[in-house]
């Protein structure tokens, strides 16, 4: 399967990058880093084991699309637009929601609901919420 820059992503590839993606050592990897490159080398390369062929810069571009494309509903959510949506936001939104807080959560004068609190200081137990 070739892969170019102009290639869209199917929906099987972008389900493989998201089942990668949500492992705790890539996630734990990825936030925060900002010379990641040797994090989506090592993504591209279990992507290939799972059959979906692309490179790490791909991989890299697909992730902060699906990353700010998420970013953009959840706000529009927040702010009361519910009909904005985007195709896996759910799987998205079970990924980043243990993330920090943003940069935009801090625009929002420091709005912050004491579950997203409760969520982002303690991801290691979701068992018991």
């Amino acid at each position: 399967m070739e892969s170019g820059a102009g290639k869209h992503w199917t929906e099987e590839e972008v389900k493989a990058l998201l089942s990668v993606w949500s492992e705790k050592n890539i996630r734990k990897q990825l936030h925060g880093t900002l010379r990641n490159k040797g994090i989506f080398i090592y993504i591209a390369k279990r992507l290939q084991e799972l059959g979906v062929c692309r490179d790490w810069k791909q991989c890299r571009a697909k992730y902060k699309n699906l990353k700010y494309e998420y970013r953009t509903v959840k706000y529009a959510h927040n702010s009361g637009d519910v009909t904005k949506t985007m195709k896996f936001f759910h799987d998205l939104d079970a990924i980043l929601r243990y993330e920090p807080l943003t940069q935009l959560a801090a625009e929002e004068n420091g709005r912050c609901s004491a579950t997203e609190t409760q969520l982002n200081t303690s991801p290691t137990t979701d068992s018991t919420q």
